[in-house]
């Protein structure tokens, strides 16, 4: 049993990565890794059991898999209830956190095949998809799992596999859907840029750094004020971001920031003060396309952001790259 948990814990890295990807909730995740682990245990706890695993990573892959499967179709109901708009609970990181600094295990063989767009906004596109187009998305395109895999998970053909990530691929790349293609040193200049025209509370400067379909999408549980749909268009965001951020905005004198990883990507931890005094802690992601910001993904939901290190004395506005 000792050996079988050393083996667990040399993939829990992955397979939260996995779950993560799937379930766009990081308790979610770790609560189907656990159950994954729960079931390896009892399943292989006898050598002889353990033996005719000629693959431990892939068994994982699939019963964790299955697990997300199931989670995500309870979920439906529970996030078409939900107040307000909807965002992943963002994994976040200091910058310069490393090659696994995303939540991916570093060997380039486990990191396998990524779609172009990362963080946030494939997490968020995702959740146009079935649970099925989902979990073949997910693990075929992000995680290599070959074809006849993903069929196994989800009780079907590998041609019925083979569809499913088809259908997911056409949702992703949506015409509606933001893009993100940056790298990370395209994704800092352009940040850079969103600071100081949000700084300059000039909003034609602001309008350059904004593609003209931009959406900024915020969640907060219902705990704070939040817009309950999507707001759409360069003119718009921009004139919301000076509000909230800008020279004169709700909150230019009191907020403090740092430049972080979210799932990934560059973005930005900010914290706060509403104006009843109750403290607000916000992660925004961005995505960014051709050198302008194509969405905005502000999570301000306290619940989804618990695991996140609070801010020290030391940070301020506008951030310190």
């Amino acid at each position: 049993m000792r050996n079988l948990a050393t083996e667990f814990e040399a993939e829990r890295g992955r397979l939260l990565a996995v779950a993560h990807r799937m379930l766009g909730s990081r308790a979610e995740a770790e609560d189907a890794v656990q159950e994954t682990w729960l079931r390896c245990a009892a399943a292989l706890a006898d050598p002889g059991a353990r033996a005719e695993i000629r693959e431990l990573s892939a068994w994982l892959t699939t019963t964790c898999a299955r697990i997300c499967l199931d989670v995500l179709r309870s979920a439906r109901v529970r996030r078409e209830a939900y107040p307000g708009q909807w965002l992943p609970e963002p994994v976040v990181s200091p910058l310069g956190g490393g090659p696994s600094s995303d939540g991916y295990a570093p060997d380039p063989a486990d990191r396998a095949v990524r779609t172009e767009q990362v963080g946030a906004a494939l997490l968020v596109v995702l959740e146009r998809l079935t649970p099925e187009q989902r979990v073949a998305l997910v693990l075929h395109d992000v995680f290599a799992v070959p074809f006849a895999g993903v069929a196994e998970v989800l009780g079907t053909t590998e041609v019925s596999a083979r569809q499913l990530a088809s259908r997911a691929r056409r949702a992703v790349a949506a015409p509606d859907v933001p893009r993100h293609t940056a790298d990370l040193a395209e994704q800092r200049r352009v940040l850079e840029a969103f600071v100081v025209a949000t700084e300059s509370g000039e909003l034609d400067q602001l309008l350059q750094v904004l593609a003209p379909d931009v959406v900024f999408v915020g969640d907060s549980g219902g705990h704070f004020p939040a817009a309950r749909r999507p707001v759409l268009g360069a003119d718009a965001v921009g004139r919301l971001t000076l509000g909230l951020f800008g020279r004169t905005g709700r909150y230019a004198q009191r907020v403090r920031s740092r430049p972080v990883l979210v799932d990934g990507v560059l973005g930005l931890q900010m914290e706060t003060t509403h104006s009843d005094g109750r403290p607000i802690r916000l992660v925004t992601a961005f995505a960014v396309h051709e050198g302008r910001i194509t969405a905005i993904y502000n999570q301000l939901n306290p619940e989804k952001l618990a695991a996140v290190v609070a801010l020290g004395d030391d940070d301020t506005w506008p951030p310190r790259w």
